[in-house]
C-alpha cells in the first residue's frame, strides 16, 4: 500500500457551529465515516485558518477528520475577536467539539502553533488522546517569539527589512522584539482600518515569505492576514497565555504515547532544536528530520512524511 499519496477529493460530509457560553462561534467540518479513526487536524498562527488543501493530509476511507477554525479565524465568530481568546478556552473549545461529536479519543494532527495547542491539550487531557503528529515544533516560549521577531533575520534579512518598513521602522532602526510588538500593537490593533490592514500584510507577509526553503515573497492581504496578524500579535504579547517552559515541564503524562514529530532541516519559523529538545524531553517519541525542505506543511516532503506517520499511528491505536 502507498501511504504518501495525498487525497484531492474536498467533498466534506458536514459543516456546523458550537457555540461556547463566552461569546464565540466556533466553525467546524468533518468527513469520512464516524467510526473510523478520528483526527482532529489543528491549524497555524495563531490566526491562520482552515483551508481546503488541508484535507489533503488525511484518507477518507481510512479517517474521521475533523477541522476546525480556532476563536476568531476563518469562518468563526466573531472575527478577529480577542476578548477569551487564550490558549485554556482553546483547549476547552476542543473537549466541546470532542463531545458533541461522541468521540471518546482522537488523534491530534497539528503544526507550528497547532503543534503547541495539540501538546497542550495532551497533556491536560491524556486520556483522551490516541496519539500526536506534530510538525515545525514551537513551544510557545519567550525565546522562540524572540527568534521570530528578530532571529529570522540572519536567514531572511530582506523579508526582516519589509517587515520593519511595514511597521514604520526607519532604516537604521534596529529594535528589539518587545519594541516590534509594542509598534505591532500599535499599529496592527489600530482602530484605523486602513493602518491596521497595511501593518497586518507586512506581517502576514514576513511570516509567509520565510515559510519554505526557497524564498520568495509571498503576499497576504485581507481577512487573512488580519486574523493572522491581530491574534498572533495578541498572543505574542500575552507569552501564548503559558509561563516559559511550561509544556516542557509538563510531559509526564504523555511520556508513553505515540508522537510523531515532523521536523524540516531548514525551518527557520520553527528551527529543528526545539523538535530535537521535544524529542530528548520525550525519548519514546520519533523524530523524522525532513532535508531539503523549511516550514510549510505543503512542502513535498514534508507532506509525506506526515501522511505517513499519519497512516503509521493509526495502525498503533
Amino acid at each position: 500500500m502507498i501511504l504518501t499519496k495525498d487525497y484531492k477529493n474536498k467533498e466534506i460530509h458536514y459543516a456546523d457551529k458550537i457555540t461556547t457560553t463566552d461569546g464565540h462561534q466556533i466553525h467546524f467540518e468533518v468527513k469520512g465515516d464516524a467510526s473510523d479513526t478520528p483526527v482532529v487536524f489543528l491549524h497555524g498562527g495563531p490566526g491562520a485558518r482552515v483551508v481546503p488543501a488541508h484535507y489533503d493530509f488525511f484518507n477518507p476511507k481510512l479517517f474521521f477528520s475533523i477541522l476546525f477554525d480556532q476563536r476568531g479565524c476563518g469562518k468563526s465568530k466573531p472575527f478577529c475577536e480577542l476578548k477569551n481568546n487564550n490558549i485554556q478556552n482553546l483547549i476547552l473549545d476542543m473537549e466541546r467539539l470532542r463531545e458533541k461529536l461522541g468521540l471518546q479519543k482522537w488523534i491530534l494532527f497539528g503544526g507550528s502553533w497547532g503543534s503547541t495547542l495539540a501538546l497542550y491539550y495532551a497533556i491536560n487531557y491524556p486520556e483522551r488522546c490516541l496519539g500526536l503528529v506534530l510538525r515545525g515544533v514551537f513551544l510557545g516560549t519567550r525565546k522562540e517569539i524572540d527568534w521570530f521577531l528578530c532571529g529570522m533575520r540572519k536567514f531572511y534579512p530582506e523579508a526582516h527589512k519589509l517587515l520593519l518598513k511595514g511597521l514604520n521602522f526607519s532604516e537604521l532602526e534596529k529594535p528589539t522584539s518587545g519594541e516590534i510588538l509594542k509598534r505591532g500593537s500599535e499599529l496592527i490593533l489600530s482602530n484605523n482600518e486602513e493602518v491596521s490592514q497595511k501593518a497586518s500584510n507586512a506581517w502576514a507577509k514576513y511570516e509567509m515569505s520565510c515559510s519554505t526553503i526557497d524564498y520568495k515573497e509571498r503576499e497576504m492581504s485581507g481577512s487573512s492576514a488580519l486574523s493572522l496578524a491581530k491574534i498572533e500579535l495578541h498572543y505574542f504579547l500575552n507569552n501564548c497565555f503559558l509561563k516559559d517552559n511550561e509544556i516542557l515541564d509538563n510531559l509526564n503524562n504523555i511520556k508513553n504515547m505515540p508522537i510523531y514529530i515532523i521536523q524540516g532541516r531548514h525551518d527557520t519559523i520553527c528551527p529543528p532544536f526545539t523538535a530535537y529538545k521535544l524529542k530528548n524531553a520525550l525519548p519514546n517519541s520519533n523524530l523524522i528530520m525532513v532535508d531539503n525542505a523549511g516550514h510549510s506543511a505543503f512542502e513535498t516532503g514534508i507532506k509525506k512524511a506526515l501522511i505517513t506517520a499519519l497512516n503509521d499511528l493509526r495502525n498503533q491505536v
